[in-house]
């Protein structure tokens, strides 16, 4: 049996699998994520208690290059070209696969979750801000720098809000988690949802006007992409039985002549917070 292991850098964890020849979790690591500094010492670290394998991969936020250098991240402010993947490997004593944590995360679900059987599909991660990965034609796409599928930068609102990129009126900016609490004047996402499902009138009010911005960058980037499928996850869409039904309806009028094409289907994501580390262990089999 192979096993392969992977390492999800998040925002406030760092999530390492090991995974069996069905993609199954067969060993799991979390520790907190840490400074730039000392983010090659704990993901050996992770690695060590990982134990046996025969690849490692990682994912990380933030612009990667195909080279596995650090170009920005939002969670590393000062982790700027810093050429993580070579530094691992150094560390290690062995090749390291290395990519964006979104797209770990589409990986994994076009291999093992809700994506299976898609040859034209997107992934969106609604979480404190927005990721995206994108299959095309039956392969995983990184564009000419390494840098598709940054979806959460589409620009939905002119002269908008600002956005931490430096850009103002970002999509993530209205339909991430952080965006719902923001519509809700500061409450919890989780909380809005709560109150929601409780029939509060204003809750309900908050959902829908987020549910219409969601379905609004989901609508922009089927119209540019043509996907056959388009899988939401990330941490907003564990409420996915109430926001996806939402944001479905929405979708379906904003498509270019809604009447005259087939819709993208939407679904929910299968593989939760697993995604983006089991996405990297499957890393050199896409490489």
């Amino acid at each position: 049996m192979n096993l392969a292991a992977g390492i999800d850098v998040g925002g406030t964890k760092c999530l390492g699998v090991v995974i069996d020849d069905q993609g199954l979790v067969v060993r799991e690591v979390r520790k907190p994520t840490p400074t730039a500094d000392q983010l090659v010492e704990t993901l050996a670290a992770i690695v060590g208690e990982l134990g046996e394998h025969a690849t490692i991969g990682l994912g990380v936020p933030g612009l990667i290059s195909r080279e596995g250098v650090i170009r920005s991240s939002p969670n590393m402010s000062t982790a700027i070209e810093f050429p993580v993947r070579e530094k691992l490997a150094q560390a290690l004593g062995e090749p390291v696969w290395c990519d964006n944590d979104a797209t770990c995360a589409a990986l994994a679900e076009w291999q093992r979750g809700a994506g299976v059987g898609s040859r034209d599909m997107w992934m969106v991660t609604l979480g404190t801000g927005i990721g995206g990965g994108l299959v095309s034609g039956g392969a995983l796409q990184h564009g000419a720098h390494g840098h598709a599928g940054e979806v959460g930068h589409m620009v939905v609102q002119a002269d908008g809000d600002d956005c931490p990129c430096g850009q103002r009126g970002c999509w993530e900016r209205y339909a991430s988690g952080a965006g719902l609490s923001q519509l809700a004047g500061g409450i919890t996402g989780e909380e809005v949802i709560s109150r929601a499902r409780s029939g509060d009138v204003a809750a309900l009010e908050v959902l829908n006007e987020y549910c219409t911005w969601v379905a609004l960058g989901l609508a922009n980037i089927a119209n540019m992409s043509d996907p056959d499928t388009i899988v939401v996850g990330g941490g907003v869409m564990e409420n996915a039985d109430m926001l996806l039904p939402l944001i479905d309806q929405r979708f379906a009028t904003m498509l270019y002549a809604p009447s005259h094409r087939v819709h993208p289907v939407l679904k929910s994501a299968q593989l939760g917070e697993r995604a983006g580390a089991i996405g990297a262990a499957l890393l050199h089999l896409h490489d």
